[in-house]
């Protein structure tokens, strides 16, 4: 699937959570409807069944529950996408990524193989570290190969983790510096592996344990003197060894990451004009940054919806003379499914520590509100999506509302703005008020009621202001029909 990533460490946010967050958006002329829901250990397969690729997997007896936003109907299978466990790790999946022929020549893709579809199912209820969601996904891809390139994540209170596969069974991973972020379009985004660390101590880096080889058998290290640190520890390029420089990468892909990072980094480097350190194109754009201020939420909802604001390639806008307009796919685009952030903050008991924020349709305009991932239900506005077009659905309100408002841009965006604003604002103010009241955690099946009840509340309140927004962008897209005529009956 086409998505966007931006993983942070617990130094670079405003709190000290690590975040994780991800647009999964559909194929082009396609859209996937999506629900938020809650998979409980009784209803989490022990034989494991793939609908695209038929692989069968024996699963652990042991799961736990977990969250997740599957695919509304299950005619492709899961797609479990992002979720937060009950021993509060998380999983984002997948970024798809591109690889080059040396690559899948050497270890071709596997037909049979694990993919999108499956991931989070078959790893998310069993892992209670980041670093152990690596070691186990890296463990199937060896045994059962994948059919695609993908890119996925791994977060716990302390860590974030991003792994790589590479051709059909090996992969890559590097831990975010506690004091970065890391952004991914769908292109390989690891720039460097230290293969010592990673087949070593571990400590920042991880890989198939026959890396060493596949990458000297097949004369894939293509890096240069000036890539090392020091002669004793040289580091592999790890785009030149394993990624793609395609023509097609620097219109989809390296410009998604180059908004993100001129955003949060403005001032550390020259993004425009002709002396740019980094431009759009650019294909040697750092993995990981540290942002020049803590990151919150909001920045990243913002980089997830980001249209090329203040550019001449925004769609929506008037820079320049238009030749340049939508030259570039921008990470906020119509077909977006839906965008998660999962937050685990190290200050707040177990019980409440993990937050799924959720949005759904396109980012331009939609808001992302905040879920207790502690719990055994999720609302029914957000659970409820069917194939049928409703408002009684989170999802399929935002669709309309995006679809309204496109094309109606300048009238209904200070609409948009306001309702993001008042759900943002209301978010916090419901963590405020949920964390305040919360059991002791003890009393597990009160603890688990009384979140879910939280997130009943926030759900009534985002439906309220959702509705109201669509009333607004509703009466604007109605004034501005072509066969509108000003003057009133005789």
């Amino acid at each position: 699937m086409p998505c966007t990533t931006i993983l942070a460490g617990k130094g670079a946010t405003y709190d000290g959570s690590t975040f994780m967050a991800r647009n999964e958006d559909s194929g082009s002329g396609s859209f996937a409807p999506k629900k938020f829901i809650v998979v409980m250990p009784e209803d989490q397969p022990r034989l494991y069944r793939s609908v695209i690729s038929k692989v069968e997997i024996p699963l652990p007896d042991d799961p736990v529950r977990y969250t997740a936003v599957p695919n509304a109907l299950p005619d492709e299978g899961i797609w479990g996408e992002a979720g937060v466990n009950a021993w509060n790790v998380a999983m984002s999946e997948t970024e798809t990524i591109t690889s080059n022929a040396r690559v899948l020549g050497a270890d071709p893709l596997v037909r049979e193989g694990i993919g999108e579809e499956d991931l989070l199912t078959i790893v998310l209820p069993y892992i209670r570290s980041a670093r152990e969601g690596v070691r186990r996904l890296g463990a199937l891809l060896e045994k059962y190969g994948t059919y695609e390139m993908n890119g996925i994540g791994f977060q716990d209170v302390d860590e974030v983790w991003w792994l790589e596969s590479i051709g059909g069974h090996h992969w890559i991973a590097r831990r975010v510096p506690d004091d970065c972020y890391a952004v991914i379009p769908n292109q390989l985004g690891i720039d460097v592996l230290d293969l010592e660390d990673a087949l070593g101590e571990q400590k920042n880096y991880m890989c198939s344990a026959d890396m060493a080889e596949f990458i000297r058998n097949n004369h894939l290290d293509l890096a240069m003197p000036w890539m090392t640190e020091d002669e004793e520890k040289p580091l592999l390029d790890v785009r030149a060894a394993f990624g793609s420089h395609d023509d097609s990468d620097r219109i989809y892909n390296t410009p998604r990451a180059w908004a993100m990072e001129r955003y949060l980094n403005p001032g550390t480097f020259i993004w425009d004009g002709p002396d740019a350190d980094y431009c759009p194109e650019s294909d040697d754009l750092p993995w990981c940054l540290v942002p020049e201020h803590k990151l919150t939420v909001e920045d990243v909802k913002y980089v997830l919806s980001d249209h090329f604001q203040g550019t001449p390639y925004d769609p929506y806008g008037r820079h320049g003379d238009g030749s340049l307009r939508g030259k570039y796919r921008p990470i906020g685009v119509n077909r977006n499914n839906f965008v998660a952030l999962t937050q685990l903050r190290p200050y707040a008991p177990a019980a409440c520590m993990a937050l799924q924020w959720i949005a759904m349709g396109s980012n331009v305009f939609n808001a992302m509100l905040p879920f207790y991932a502690n719990v055994e239900t999720t609302p029914v506005y957000l659970a409820n999506t069917e194939k049928t077009v409703t408002t009684e659905s989170f999802y399929w309100t935002n669709r309309i509302i995006g679809a309204l408002a496109d094309a109606h841009f300048p009238k209904c965006s200070s609409h948009i703005e306001r309702y993001q604003k008042a759900c943002g604002s209301m978010g916090h103010a419901r963590i405020h008020a949920g964390d305040a009241g919360l059991p002791a955690a003890s009393d597990e099946k009160a603890v688990h009621e009384y979140l879910a009840a939280c997130n009943e509340e926030t759900a009534k309140l985002l439906r309220e202001k959702t509705q109201d927004l669509l009333d607004k962008v509703l009466y604007e897209a109605s004034c501005g029909m072509k066969n509108a005529f000003s003057r009133d009956d005789a």
